[in-house]
């Protein structure tokens, strides 16, 4: 039988927080965020690897209908988290906070870990191959792959799971940043 890190009531109490806590982190980033072009030169490219990593995944993901396991899939069972985790350290680090960094890698460990946990039970419920799929594949620390899968990048797919939404964000996220670079410079 499989360990798990918390306990099931915590981990389905704080999953609900995924979003609120997203909401304070924009509020702490759009407050604490103290950028200069060289914290930008340096954190904007990482959270645009990030980034892409999300997009990636997303275009591989048919949410509760297959299994996952090409692209991003086939080196981390969770591309979009790690992707959230590589995005906002990077605009942490654009936003020359090590606050905010410290705030995000916390709230992921307290929040999205538990979040991934309870997913991954889910996953194993309904989706026939996810036990050996998660034997074979690191839980969130990328591993090099024997191939990329059998499944190409769909557009389609990155569509209805509305990645453009992150872009969206990120595109604010940057135009804040690059506006307090300018009026703090």
């Amino acid at each position: 039988m499989r360990r798990h890190w918390f306990p099931k009531p915590y981990a389905d109490a704080v999953a609900k927080l995924r979003v609120p806590a997203g909401f304070v982190m924009v509020g702490a980033f759009a407050w604490f965020s103290r950028p200069t072009a060289a914290s930008l030169e340096l954190g904007l490219p990482l959270s645009v690897c990030g980034l892409a990593l999300r997009a990636w995944a997303a275009g591989h993901l048919a949410k509760n209908q297959r299994l996952a396991v090409s692209g991003p899939y086939s080196m981390t069972r969770n591309p979009l988290y790690l992707g959230t985790l590589v995005t906002a350290l990077g605009l942490a680090a654009a936003a020359r906070s090590w606050g905010l960094g410290a705030l995000f890698a916390a709230l992921f460990a307290l929040v999205y870990l538990p979040a991934i946990e309870l997913e991954e039970q889910h996953l194993m419920k309904i989706l026939p191959g996810y036990a050996e799929f998660a034997a074979r594949v690191p839980l969130l620390m990328p591993r090099w792959p024997q191939g990329l899968g059998p499944d190409d990048f769909s557009a389609a797919l990155y569509r209805k799971n509305r990645e453009y939404e992150a872009l969206g964000g990120w595109l604010l996220g940057v135009a804040w940043l690059a506006a307090k670079a300018i009026w703090f410079a």
